[in-house]
């Protein structure tokens, strides 16, 4: 078949530093799933891209004949505000859907960086997610159903599109984090949030790891209910932003408590002004995508105290001091940086997952330069290796899609 979007491959189109001999960026989601059938059928390896936020993740793909790009996709399908449900096409970015539900006083409570970019599918495609999931959860929470083109160009569909129903949700919850390899993210629907009336950010500067965490419990048994508690590196300790929203009178009394726990902790938080909050989240969006080397260290949130603290402590000394974004009450953080000498960054991954993998944590490469990659397991331990090889035999039995990009070679 020749179609229309077809190009040659060119290098802004790799994919870990692997350039495919051709693209195509289909109109429909029909025309996808023609190409993609006849293109496995005919041997062919394809993969997925959206806004090409996460390309960094996984390994660099064994095989590539094409990237079918989704920027064609990119309608919403259908709004309706009384059920709080979305369904769009998986080519559109974050930014663009949430300027049309603002309208209607709506949002998807969804908030990677570079929302300009980052897309519907590929969010799902890759679990991206910002300091929204402290209060409302990832991707595999916010979606309801998931619309998706096999190997075979079969389309087939999971979920639903009312929040009530919960059947058959194993479908839209195996595809998020799958990066493509287990079938093309065609529509989602998601459920959706009331805009916030009262948005206020509270923060405190100079605070120890164990001052971090014991302010988090605190919050936990005070039962205050932030929608997000995020920590920056900053110099020697660590500056901690906590974000309230809601109702007025709800906001302002869960401000006020915090500010009074923090006051007897001696860790007294200031609120800050929407400037200063926006210039917080903009130090947070530039450690999560800007640097050359960036790793996820996930582990239960108290060990960051100890063992995962001194896994995070190996990685920056590797990257030569590096920036950490923190989110304490998930226990996950980011590490960012250069790498001065490449040869120390390979034994320091190694030795921080051995320091996690004590705990119940791992260690990811979420992005690193093409040069480094030779040699680099991007993912560590494969757990349940076994159940995912056996999806991807069900799915992709040719193993055509995005070939060993996923865990294990997979």
């Amino acid at each position: 078949m020749r179609a229309a979007g077809l190009r040659p491959g060119a290098p802004n189109d790799a994919i870990a530093g692997v350039v495919p001999r051709q693209v195509f960026t289909p109109s429909s989601v029909e025309e996808a799933a023609r190409f993609l059938g006849e293109a496995t059928r005919a041997g062919r390896a394809v993969a997925f891209v959206g806004g090409g936020t996460e390309l960094g993740l996984g390994a660099p793909p064994r095989d590539l004949d094409t990237v079918l790009r989704t920027a064609g996709l990119d309608r919403i399908l259908e709004h309706s505000p009384a059920d709080q449900i979305v369904v769009v096409e998986a080519g559109l970015p974050l930014a663009a859907l949430s300027r049309a539900l603002a309208a209607h006083g709506q949002r998807l409570a969804l908030d990677p960086p570079l929302p300009e970019r980052a897309t519907a599918g590929g969010v799902l495609a890759a679990n991206t997610f910002g300091p929204l999931r402290t209060r409302y959860g990832g991707p595999r929470d916010l979606v309801i159903g998931v619309t998706m083109v096999r190997a075979d160009g079969t389309v087939a569909k999971g979920g639903g599109k009312v929040v009530k129903n919960v059947a058959g949700f194993d479908l839209p919850r195996m595809l998020v984090g799958s990066l493509g390899t287990l079938g093309l993210v065609a529509r989602v629907a998601f459920r959706l949030h009331p805009i916030p009336e009262v948005v206020e950010t509270l923060r405190v500067g100079g605070l120890s790891g164990e001052q971090v965490l014991a302010l988090v419990r605190a919050l936990r048994e005070r039962q205050l209910e932030p929608s997000s508690v995020t920590a920056l590196s900053s110099g020697s300790g660590w500056e901690l932003a906590v974000v309230f929203e809601g109702f007025s009178a709800g906001v302002a009394q869960q401000r006020d408590r915090l500010v009074e726990i923090s006051r007897g902790a001696g860790t007294p938080f200031d609120l800050l002004p929407a400037g200063d909050a926006s210039a917080f989240r903009v130090r947070h969006d530039r450690i999560r995508t800007g640097p050359p080397v960036r790793l996820k260290v996930s582990a239960p949130p108290a060990s960051f105290a100890g063992g995962a603290r001194e896994a995070v402590s190996r990685l920056t000394a590797a990257l030569g001091g590096a920036d950490v974004v923190w989110y304490p009450t998930l226990g996950l953080a980011f590490a960012a940086g250069e790498v001065a000498e490449p040869a120390r960054l390979r034994p320091a991954i190694d030795e921080a997952r051995a320091d996690l993998s004590r705990i119940g944590g791992s260690a990811v490469v979420v992005s690193v330069p093409d040069a480094l990659r030779p040699g680099l397991d991007p993912w560590g331990e494969a757990k349940a290796f076994g159940l995912m090889q056996a999806l991807k035999q069900r799915l992709d039995p040719g193993a055509r899609l995005a070939p060993g990009r996923f865990v294990g070679g997979l």
